[in-house]
């Protein structure tokens, strides 16, 4: 056997050698699918010969030629490893296609390395975003060598996390930075993000970012509504399916963490089995937020516990993961790690707080406020909404490249200054206010358009001012009743409506506020509404909206939280 010595640093601060066995290497190993098409995987033994459990990262974003230095730790406790880059994707053959290829082309990977000399025939999977995605799809399909798997960061749903949302609106920066950066034509230079995505109509937007026609995001603005196509693709619909346990990851300020929550929750009333860690982390878990210090225990040791997971189901170990409660949130503000069992927390009550102005609650400055108590008196608030001028998106809960498109927690105090966006906040809490779970605005709105969009984000005021975003949400007034059947409104019409806000854990600490901006944009996390009623793809013009919020004893517009009892 081959040893490569390394020198470690032992605790008593003297220097010893110590030995690391080689691991064995082979490096673009055609994989056959079922239709012909080979993809190329790279495979990683223990130094030792003999059958091993294995675990499968499927990669569209360059497996490489070596082993990633985070995954070792999987070869140290046993496993061999296969990376292998999606179909149409570096090495590999075929054309990609993300929509459609997964399932079967995991699948087919599952068969090809349970007939391998060197693997023992149970699987686990692995890896995060896209990573985590492939691991959905292949688990749908019930292949007997798949013993678990390990998504970070994914979602359950192709429509409404990863491409539109759930109040139909569609991801733009999200989903054109994406394609700008692993799909554009070769020797194209895109323009800056801030150009490509105004571009309009939106059919035309895959060239301005790749420099080509796109076939993904031709095929999703032909399917704006939640339809068929969108049931057939989506794991949410087909829960049911999954039979391994699943040991999910997610962040706060992450794209899919409401969805990677609500499939917990889905998995835990089958099995009782699975579990899901949610940090104070965006889509990349390793960056830390500019100016934001959630304390020393805000990370958590992942690896760790994955290869726990894995010891626990495809090793047949009893692992401390499964002593310990299912469900490991992490609390913002009082920067704290708490258990629970379900999600959301069954002890959370759903706490309306009413909105209450003069009329005037535009602005940061305006009057206003969120009451307990629904007002007896209260003047509907007005704004105008021009597309051509929407609200920024100033943090949150955005994807993939932060220094192109910033996410996290930022200060909104500058958006909270347009007369565009309605302002309302509490009085400074006397106690700590706990909020864990789903947020939820009801909203009584007229407009002027046939179609238009409304938004709302909650805010965590501290006492010097700054107003620190924890969650936002936007619902396309055409998909009031159901993302599957738009109805065009009546102008003037008020329409009580609910907007799903996503979810948050945070402690409003003694002396903070509670704030909830409303407006019609979120630009561009989400794309804009024309206001014309017309399919928002094709659209050209751009007209801008009269929108009306009432808060009085028949129209009682509120946020919704979810309270802990202290």
């Amino acid at each position: 056997m081959r040893l490569q010595p390394l020198i470690s640093l032992i605790a008593s601060g003297t220097l010893a050698f110590a030995f690391a066995p080689e691991i064995v290497k082979r490096l673009n190993v055609k994989v056959p699918m079922q239709d012909g098409v080979h993809l190329a995987a790279n495979i990683f033994l223990p130094a030792q010969t003999g059958r091993f459990p294995t675990i499968l990262v499927r990669t569209p974003y360059n497996k490489g030629d070596d082993l990633p230095a985070t995954f070792r730790l999987f070869l140290d406790h046993g496993y061999a490893m296969v990376v292998e880059d999606a179909r149409g994707r570096y090495q590999s053959e075929g054309l990609f296609d993300p929509l459609g290829q997964e399932p079967k082309d995991g699948n087919d990977t599952l068969n090809w390395i349970a007939s391998q000399s060197w693997s023992d025939g149970k699987i686990g999977m692995l890896g995060g975003s896209y990573l985590g995605i492939v691991q959905w799809k292949a688990a749908l399909l019930d292949n007997p060598h798949l013993k678990a798997i390990a998504p970070t960061v994914a979602g359950d749903d192709d429509y409404r996390d990863r491409y539109y949302s759930t109040g139909g609106a569609l991801q733009l920066g999200h989903r054109l930075l994406w394609m700008s950066e692993n799909l554009r034509a070769p020797g194209f230079s895109p323009p800056d993000f801030a150009s490509f995505v105004r571009a309009l109509p939106l059919r035309h937007a895959d060239f301005a970012a790749t420099g080509q026609r796109s076939p993904i995001l031709q095929t999703v603005l032909d399917h704006p509504a939640y339809d068929a196509f969108w049931r057939n693709l989506s794991t949410r619909e087909h829960i049911d399916r999954i039979h391994v346990p699943v040991f999910i990851v997610g962040g706060w300020y992450d794209c899919f963490v409401e969805s990677d929550l609500e499939a917990y929750a889905a998995l835990r009333a089958n099995s009782g089995v699975d579990r899901i860690v949610v940090g104070p982390w965006p889509h990349n878990m390793s960056l830390k937020f500019a100016g934001i210090d959630f304390g020393q225990d805000s990370s958590a040791p992942i690896r760790r516990m994955q290869v726990e997971w894995f010891d626990q189901w495809l090793k047949s170990k009893d692992t401390p993961i499964m002593s310990t409660p299912p469900a490991h949130i992490f609390v913002m503000g009082s920067n704290h790690w708490r258990d629970e069992q379900e999600w959301p927390p069954a002890q959370a009550k759903m706490t309306p707080l009413y909105f209450v102005s003069d009329g005037r609650a535009n602005t940061l400055d305006g009057s206003g406020s969120l009451d307990p108590r629904p007002p007896r008196r209260s003047q509907p608030d007005r704004f105008e909404f021009d597309p051509a001028s929407p609200v920024p998106t100033t943090g949150g809960s955005n994807c993939c490249n932060p220094k192109v498109f910033p996410w996290g927690p930022m200060d909104q105090r500058a958006v909270e200054r347009r007369p565009d966006v309605l302002v309302f906040t509490t009085p400074p809490v006397h106690e700590d206010l706990e909020v864990i779970g789903p947020v939820r605005v009801v909203l009584y709105a007229a407009t002027s358009a046939p179609d238009t969009d409304f938004t709302a984000k909650l805010v965590d005021v501290f006492p010097n001012g700054e107003a620190r975003n924890l969650t936002d949400g936007i619902l396309r007034l055409r998909y009031r009743d159901s993302l599957e059947k738009p109805e065009l409104a009546v102008p003037g019409q008020i329409y009580e409506l609910n907007i799903d806000a996503g979810v948050t854990s945070n402690v409003f600490l003694k002396g903070h506020c509670v704030r909830l901006e409303i407006s019609s944009s979120n630009f561009p996390r989400f794309d804009r509404n024309p206001n014309t009623g017309r399919p928002i793809a094709d659209e050209t013009v751009l007209r801008k909206a009269d929108q009306i919020i009432y808060h009085d004893r028949e129209h009682p517009s509120r946020l919704i939280l979810p309270v802990m009892p202290n």
